[in-house]
């Protein structure tokens, strides 16, 4: 593969990741199950601020963006991207979907919810254009702290989780679920659309992205 066909193909997931996360996560919230932890803080942000979840979730994208700069953490077009086009489709999403009150139709909800979570995470990331705001704040924090990343994505998460909630974010079923398929989801699926290499013989996997802190855009 050329190295423009090779940029192209990278483009092209990377924004089709980044509008498919904003769209699993309208999923989720129709489901009304429960959500993954940023988007609990954004629920709950919402609710209390007036704005839509995508505005929210634009809003506080760019604030933990801000915190990059004492952790000394370098953006890529992926990250700025990721701030602006998840929120924008979380928002579009929500416009075409409505809501649903049937049980079934709320779980099937969940279950796609998730799996296009773990589609659009494998997307993005393999794209390799740098990783999201809030996956740069976990990565810093353990490059700054010298805690374990997956210490520092613990803390992190159940602290915007209980924020959120106590804010009026849904926490359920699906938070728990999101918790224990996505990283199991992304793994396959990062591998499924790991971008060739430019010799062609081997395939290279979010240079400089740790595994362990891909879970939110």
């Amino acid at each position: 593969m050329s190295t423009q066909a090779r940029l192209g193909r990278r483009l092209i997931q990377l924004g089709a990741g980044l509008a498919l996360y904003g769209a699993s996560s309208a999923l989720l919230v129709r489901a009304g199950l429960g959500l993954e932890p940023w988007n609990v803080l954004h629920q709950g942000l919402a609710e209390r601020t007036g704005l839509t979840i995508g505005e929210v979730s634009v809003v506080v994208g760019a604030a933990v963006l801000l915190l990059w700069i004492p952790l000394r953490q370098r953006p890529g077009f992926g990250t700025v991207a990721n701030v602006f086009v998840v929120g924008l489709a979380m928002d579009g999403t929500l416009a075409v979907v409505p809501e649903v009150r049937t049980a079934a139709v709320r779980g099937c909800l969940l279950l796609a919810g998730v799996v296009l979570n773990g589609v659009a995470t494998g997307l993005y990331i393999a794209a390799r254009f740098g990783p999201g705001p809030r996956d740069g704040l976990m990565t810093g924090l353990h490059r700054r702290t010298g805690r374990s990343v997956r210490l520092m994505r613990t803390a992190v998460e159940v602290a915007v989780v209980a924020g959120g909630f106590a804010l009026g974010g849904t926490v359920g079923v699906g938070t728990l679920l999101y918790a224990v398929a996505i990283g199991p989801l992304a793994q396959f699926f990062l591998r499924a659309f790991a971008v060739p290499a430019a010799s062609g013989g081997s395939t290279v996997v979010a240079a400089g992205t740790p595994a362990r802190a891909i879970l939110r855009p």
